[in-house]
């Protein structure tokens, strides 16, 4: 009876050593290392300055009349395409009217006058050929005669003038072009040069923006430049600097620069706000250079390393990749051979890494 028991203990024993050998060893998830890396690139591929700016048409024309009055016609609108020499506004020009009228009738009480001393003086000439008449008389009737041909003279010019007058109460378009803005209403009383509107005549657009003066010794007219406008997402136009400053704008502390879109698009209007994007290039390079960081480049026995990253962000692979490195300068050391722009390197905590070490990017 004992020994049943004993055996049966035995064997619960052994089979609980069994179910215990038979289970599957739980392996521990790898922690990968994070890295901080870097893209291999070119010196100079990053110095690009971006810098904002309003686009405009490269000529707006402010539209004004050149006398005063009462507008009483007004043929604009925001938009509006217009043809050079179309009528956009007049005013009743009274004033002007009246002036006109009255220099009318003071040239033909002039030209009276002048017809006039002209018989008076055709009459005392005979006088005086027949003896009939003093030199004194013939003197003083020729120098009437010469005052009324220049009050004459002067009363056309004052005619003219008010015909002008009359007509600098009309407002023509100068140029073919599109109407920006419109700042006057029918029945408003203006005065000369007050802008009553805004004409954009050109056709290529404009961008306005300052430069501070670290950069604009680096700018020259005839460069090329990538503009993006923020009411149009994901493209870019090409550009070219037309005019710089040679002064500094006392109220923006800048440069003011002039950049023309080369890129023709309906879609790019007159006030959209602009980024223009400058690429400054050192000219004293005959050759491209590539320049890492110097904490990217460690030392052994075999000479000048950097680690190689190969792979994605979530999984990588360092591999240790020997340089021949040249000078070092403000941007890091100079690469003579051994790596490639486009090729991604471990920027920090070389010491603690092996070649051939499963990293995480970061």
């Amino acid at each position: 009876m004992l020994s049943n028991q004993i055996f049966k203990i035995n064997s619960l024993v052994l089979l609980l050593l069994m179910f215990g050998c038979g289970e599957k060893e739980v392996k521990e998830e790898v922690v990968l290392r994070p890295v901080k890396y870097s893209e291999v690139t070119y010196l100079g591929g990053e110095k690009t300055r971006q810098f904002s700016g309003t686009a405009k048409t490269e000529k707006i024309v402010n539209l004004s009349f050149r006398s005063s009055g009462i507008v009483t016609k007004l043929d604009m609108k925001l938009g509006q395409k217009v043809k050079k020499g179309q009528l956009l506004g007049t005013l009743d020009n009274v004033a002007a009217r009246l002036n006109y009228e009255s220099s009318i009738e003071s040239k033909n009480s002039s030209e009276s006058q002048m017809n006039t001393t002209k018989l008076s003086l055709n009459r005392v000439r005979t006088l005086y050929e027949k003896g009939s008449a003093s030199l004194s008389d013939y003197e003083a009737a020729k120098n009437s005669y010469r005052t009324a041909v220049a009050s004459f003279e002067s009363a056309k010019r004052s005619v003219a003038i008010q015909q002008d007058q009359i007509r600098f109460g009309y407002l023509y378009a100068s140029e073919d072009g599109v109407i920006a803005s419109v700042s006057a209403e029918v029945d408003e009383n203006v005065s000369p040069g007050q802008i009553v509107g805004v004409l954009n005549a050109g056709t290529a657009i404009e961008i306005s923006l300052g430069l501070p003066e670290s950069v604009i010794n680096a700018v020259q007219k005839g460069m090329k430049v990538n503009v993006s406008f923020t009411a149009i997402e994901g493209e870019t136009f090409n550009a070219v600097i037309t005019e710089v400053a040679p002064a500094l704008d006392s109220n923006t502390s800048t440069y003011p620069i002039t950049v023309m879109v080369t890129d023709s698009d309906e879609r790019i209007k007159s006030g959209m706000a602009a980024n223009v994007l400058f690429e400054f290039v050192d000219k004293d390079l005959s050759e491209k250079m590539i320049v890492i960081p110097a904490s990217a480049v460690g030392e052994d026995a075999n000479g000048r390393f950097v680690f190689l990253v190969e792979g994605d962000k979530d999984k990588a692979i360092v591999k240790k990749q020997l340089v021949i490195i040249g000078n070092l300068t403000s941007n890091g050391f100079e690469v003579k051979s051994g790596l490639n722009a486009g090729q991604k390197i471990a920027t920090a905590g070389l010491q603690t890494l092996l070649d051939g070490q499963e990293v995480k990017l970061n």
